[in-house]
């Protein structure tokens, strides 16, 4: 069996990415979206947070959150985020994915995959990578062409406020030698 270690920094800054089960595209729909919403909102009031940047994407969600000073306990957050996503899910009637007789046995549902992937930013320039591979993330996909088309992102408050101009993303971006970020070209192949 694995053994899981997760880096905890008090007051740190996180990207996460959840996944559902079996890449079911149902975190989009307008019941997916309505209950994510009340879910976050309900943890930020019990473990307060600030979401720094997120992007909703069919199967998948990416988001960066501040945690306050002191405070280091995302996996509470994120288990309680994903246990309350899909109860609701179930209970509106929402369908889950096939599981194993295994996972069954330790309650586990086929809505919200158990793990996820979690990797805490070290400084300005791995913000701004992680930033921009967010908001790049729907087109990388193929679900826009540009990350502007996309509704459910942060990506628009970042460009109102003038951190991206309004036709970031409209070309092919790699980031594996990401070198600058936050909307800025230099590193792009």
């Amino acid at each position: 069996m694995s053994n899981w270690r997760r880096v905890l920094v008090p007051g740190g800054t996180y990207a996460f990415t959840l996944v559902t089960e079996g890449r079911a595209p149902i975190l989009t729909s307008p019941v997916g979206r309505s209950i994510l919403r009340q879910v976050l909102c309900d943890c930020r009031r019990t473990w307060p947070f600030d979401i720094v940047a997120v992007v909703l994407l069919p199967d998948h969600l990416h988001t960066l959150w501040r945690l306050p000073t002191g405070d280091c306990a995302y996996p509470r957050r994120i288990g309680w985020i994903k246990k309350e996503f899909t109860k609701a899910w179930l209970a509106g009637g929402g369908a889950e994915q096939p599981v194993s007789a295994s996972r069954q046995r330790h309650r586990r549902r086929g809505v919200l995959q158990r793990k996820f992937w979690e990797h805490c930013i070290r400084g300005e320039a791995d913000l701004c990578s992680h930033l921009d591979y967010i908001h790049y993330n729907p087109v990388k996909h193929g679900y826009a062409t540009c990350a502007r088309d996309w509704p459910w992102s942060s990506f628009h408050r970042y460009r109102q406020a003038g951190v991206y101009p309004e036709d970031w993303g409209c070309i092919a971006l790699e980031f594996g030698d990401l070198s600058d970020g936050c909307g800025e070209p230099g590193g792009f192949g």
